[in-house]
């Protein structure tokens, strides 16, 4: 074989073992859970999260798997943990969350988990997508028309940012009513599902002190006490006994202030 002839075929098997490489990857990051690590380090944990976990927890009342689906993934986004995000993309579209709202959740979750974390599940993200041709020019864009404000209420909002973080920083009151007015009018969630992944973000980021007015917010938008109830259930598992225990007393003022 002549020296072209060679180079050729070292090509094409690099080709050929790189996009075997890409598969496997591929594949592994679409595993079911638990994954035959868990299984194999630690069978206990494999077996809560088959059972506990899958079966039991995920089929509760009072909280649709649909719901629980947008909240997982966004809790998921807001601990930067991505190595189960494709599982659980995955499920979130088998169970009625549209390409568009997970989009939409990616991009909301970049202000309150941070920019790297929204990008890094975009990455996990992208994987499903390509699995199931889901493509970029199927998702909004960022110019698109935005929902209407509740103008006093917003009113107070600016008053309450501008009285307290003024003094502080004028960046964070101009970007903080760019987040109100840009980000929380996009379409491509329902104010309630926008609430519920934040209220979602900040319980399992351990930030229960805007807890309170985001739920009032979600329960305003729709979130019933029966729900808001079981998000804390769910989270139990999804961010740890330590950030909803933390969470609870926060709750309970918000269940208390809103009654039945």
């Amino acid at each position: 074989m002549n020296i072209l002839g060679i180079v050729s075929a070292g090509l094409v098997a690099g080709t050929l073992s790189s996009a075997s490489a890409q598969e496997s990857r591929s594949s592994s990051m679409l595993l079911p859970l638990p994954t035959p690590a868990v299984d194999a380090v630690a069978p206990a944990l494999g077996a809560f999260t088959r059972d506990t976990l899958l079966n039991e927890v995920w089929n509760r009342p009072d909280l649709s798997r649909r719901d629980r689906s947008v909240v997982t993934v966004a809790a998921l986004i807001a601990r930067g943990q991505t190595g189960e995000m494709p599982f659980y993309v995955e499920r979130a579209l088998d169970e009625g969350v549209t390409p568009v709202e997970l989009s939409g959740i990616v991009t909301h979750l970049a202000f309150y988990s941070g920019f790297p974390n929204a990008a890094g599940a975009a990455e996990a993200t992208k994987a499903v997508f390509d699995r199931r041709g889901i493509t970029a020019d199927q998702l909004p864009g960022f110019d698109i028309d935005l929902l209407p404000q509740d103008g006093a209420a917003e009113a107070a909002r600016e008053k309450t940012v501008e009285e307290t973080v003024g003094p502080v920083s004028r960046g964070v009151v101009e970007y903080t009513n760019l987040l109100f007015d840009r980000v929380w009018q996009r379409p491509d969630l329902a104010p309630r599902d926008r609430s519920l992944i934040t209220v979602t973000a900040l319980i399992v980021s351990g930030q229960t002190g805007q807890v309170g007015f985001h739920l009032g917010k979600a329960m305003d938008n729709g979130l019933t006490k029966a729900e808001a109830s079981e998000v804390l259930t769910h989270l139990a598992f999804y961010g740890g006994w330590p950030n909803v225990f933390s969470a609870v007393p926060v709750v309970r003022e918000v269940f208390e202030t809103k009654g039945n």
